[in-house]
C-alpha cells in the first residue's frame, strides 16, 4: 500500500470520528458541520500541518554558519539517502529529542532539542538524523503529521462537547453522546500509536542503512530514553497528539498510558543485531 493510499485512508477515518462526534452534539446537522470543519481540517493539515507543529515548538531555522558540522553531516546522510537536503530547525528544549515533518521530501523538515545536541556526540546525532531521514525516505511525516494534527482537533471537541449542556429527555442519546466523546479521543489515540510502532522499526532500519552505523542510532537512542523521562517537554504535554512525531516517547508517567513509541529495549535490540 503507497503513502498516498495510506494517507487517504487516514483522513477519511479521522474525518469519521469527526463526523461522529458532530452527530452526537447536533445529530445530521452536526455531522454535516463536522464534515465541512473536518474536511478544512484535512485540507489545513495537508498545506500548513508542518508549519504548525513547528510554531508549537517555538522551532527556529538553523544557520549554516552556525551549526557548519550538523549540516555537513546531514548533507552527507541525505545524499547517503538519495534525498534533497532536508531544513534543519532548532528547538529550544532541554529535553534532547528530534522529529522529521514536511508533506514531501522536497519539503521535509528535521528538528533537533538543544538537549539532543548537547547530550549526543556528533556520530549519535549523526544516528538521529539517519533515522528521521529514514521517516522522509519512507514518506511518513506527512501521515504522521496529519494524525498529529486531526487528533488534537478530535480530543478538543470532544473536551468541548463534555461540556455542554443536554436535557433530560434524552438520557440514552445523552450516554451514547458521552461515551463516543470519551472512546473517539481514545480511537485517535490507538490509531496514532499503530502509525508510530510499525514506522519507528522502519525508521530505525532506514536509519542504520544510511548512516552504514546502526550501533549509532542504538547508543543515541539509549541516551535520549533516560533523559526523556527525566526532563519534561512542556510543549508535548500540552498537546499530546504530537508525541509520535519525536524519535522516542516525550511524555512521563501516566501520561505515556496510550504509548506511541515502541520499548527503547527492543528498537536498541534490533539495532544492535545489524552491527
Amino acid at each position: 500500500m503507497g503513502g498516498i493510499t495510506k494517507t487517504f485512508i487516514l483522513m477519511v477515518f479521522m474525518l469519521g470520528l469527526f463526523m461522529a462526534i458532530g452527530y452526537a452534539l447536533g445529530g445530521y446537522s452536526g455531522a454535516f458541520i463536522a464534515l465541512i470543519i473536518g474536511s478544512f481540517t484535512n485540507l489545513l493539515a495537508y498545506w500548513n500541518a508542518d508549519k504548525m507543529v513547528l510554531a508549537h515548538y517555538k522551532a527556529k531555522p538553523i544557520n549554516k554558519d552556525h551549526m557548519p558540522d550538523l549540516y555537513e553531516i546531514t548533507q552527507m546522510l541525505a545524499d547517503n539517502a538519495n534525498l534533497p537536503m532536508p531544513k534543519l530547525y532548532l528547538i529550544e528544549n532541554p529535553q534532547p529529542n528530534a522529529f522529521a515533518t514536511g508533506r514531501n521530501p522536497q519539503n521535509a523538515v528535521v528538528a533537533v532539542t538543544t538537549g539532543l545536541l548537547d547530550t549526543l556526540s556528533l556520530e549519535e546525532t549523526a544516528g538521529v538524523i539517519a533515522h528521521e531521514l529514514g521517516h522522509v525516505k519512507n514518506h511518513d511525516m506527512l501521515i504522521m503529521t496529519i494524525a498529529a494534527s486531526f487528533s488534537g482537533a478530535i480530543s478538543l471537541l470532544a473536551h468541548f462537547a463534555m461540556f455542554m449542556p443536554r436535557g433530560d429527555n434524552n438520557r440514552g442519546g445523552a450516554i451514547s453522546a458521552l461515551a463516543l466523546m470519551i472512546l473517539a479521543p481514545m480511537a485517535a489515540a490507538l490509531v496514532q500509536m499503530a502509525i508510530s510502532r510499525t514506522r519507528e522499526y522502519e525508521a530505525d532500519r532506514l536509519g542504520a542503512e544510511i548512516s552504514g552505523r546502526p550501533e549509532w542510532l542504538a547508543d543515541a537512542l539509549e541516551k535520549i530514553s533516560v533523559k526523556a523521562q527525566m526532563i519534561p517537554n512542556i510543549p508535548a504535554e500540552n498537546n499530546e497528539g504530537t508525541a509520535h512525531l519525536f524519535i522516542v516517547d516525550p511524555l512521563r508517567g501516566l501520561q505515556r498510558l496510550f504509548a506511541t513509541h515502541p520499548s527503547t529495549e527492543e528498537r536498541v535490540k534490533r539495532l544492535r543485531m545489524m552491527t
